[in-house]
């Protein structure tokens, strides 16, 4: 047998999708310029105005509330859950609609969260101070109130309120939402979560979503003092620790751009902190700020924060905060 046919007979038994396989794909030539024109059309046009999720047809309502909830681990009443999500603009646009409508009474039959917006703030700000007075017991009043502040801003809430989800299942007649509607939805989730499952579970959320914001972050950071050397002067005062007295230490290139001093502070002829500076004034500052950490127990190298803190913990503070408003 020739080697022709023994090659035939191979190429014929060979399957024909291999050689299917190893062809080049046929495209035709109007595919190419079409869709450079509709890329064309779609960037002259802008990009698409943000809808709301709830313009979907596979939007069910029912089961992002029902959903929501999971996700958190924790038990709402879905009708109490469902009126932290229903802001007051929402109601008055769906009256409006039925008054158009010629509905003389128009009735929506939801509730609005104005009350769980009200007791959500209260337990937010009442929860954080009694955290922090509870984790940083040194720290003077002042200082707890300016994190407390920085805590409970509404950036802050709504980056926490962003990222729970909430953005999505928010009723209202504004959209895009706005950072305030997402601050004020999740005081009213606080809210919610306190009247469908007490103080407890609603302490818990706060310490786990907003005050946790505080991991690895300077505390410091969040208190801004104008004046140290006057503060520790009245903080030592007050505590009878001796009047602060700054000295220089140490100083290295006198005379150059590069100059540095040191300056430590004595109370009592104990050494308290000292602090660094190009100049005697600013090495003043500093040493009186190094010396304010130590006494407040904020120092660069604090103990983290114990963010695993229950509600029995801070009990003495709510209870004194409550006494103080009483008064």
């Amino acid at each position: 047998m020739s080697l022709v046919n023994v090659s035939g007979k191979l190429a014929r038994s060979i399957p024909r999708f291999l050689f299917s396989a190893n062809q080049t794909r046929q495209v035709h030539r109007w595919v190419g310029p079409t869709l450079r024109e509709l890329k064309h059309r779609r960037e002259k046009m802008g990009p698409e105005a943000e809808l709301p999720r709830s313009s979907h047809s596979d939007w069910n309502y029912k089961a992002e509330i029902f959903a929501f909830g999971k996700r958190l681990s924790e038990q709402f009443e879905t009708g109490v859950l469902q009126q932290a999500f229903t802001h007051r603009s929402f109601i008055a646009q769906e009256e409006r609609k039925q008054l158009d409508v010629g509905i003389e009474k128009p009735e929506v039959g939801l509730k609005d969260n104005r009350e769980l917006m009200q007791l959500g703030e209260r337990l937010i700000g009442e929860y954080v101070e009694a955290f922090l007075l509870t984790a940083l017991p040194k720290l003077p009043t002042e200082g707890i109130r300016s994190i407390a502040a920085a805590l409970t801003s509404q950036e802050k809430l709504a980056n926490v309120s962003k990222h729970l989800g909430t953005k999505d299942i928010i009723l209202s007649a504004e959209f895009p939402i706005t950072e305030q509607l997402l601050a004020e939805t999740l005081s009213a989730v606080v809210g919610a979560l306190h009247k469908s499952s007490g103080d407890e579970r609603a302490f818990l959320f706060v310490r786990d979503f907003i005050c946790t914001q505080l991991n690895q972050q300077d505390v410091n950071d969040y208190w801004q003092i104008e004046n140290p050397l006057e503060l520790l002067q009245v903080y030592c005062k007050e505590k009878k620790l001796g009047e602060p007295e700054p000295r220089s230490i140490g100083l290295v290139g006198k005379n150059t751009l590069l100059a540095a001093h040191r300056v430590g502070i004595y109370c009592n002829k104990q050494f308290v902190g000292s602090g660094y500076g190009e100049d005697i004034d600013t090495a003043i500052d500093e040493a009186a700020r190094d010396c304010l950490r130590q006494l407040f127990g904020t120092e660069l190298n604090m103990k983290p924060i114990d963010f695993g803190l229950q509600l029995a913990d801070v009990a003495k503070n709510l209870k004194r905060q409550a006494s103080n408003q009483n008064n």
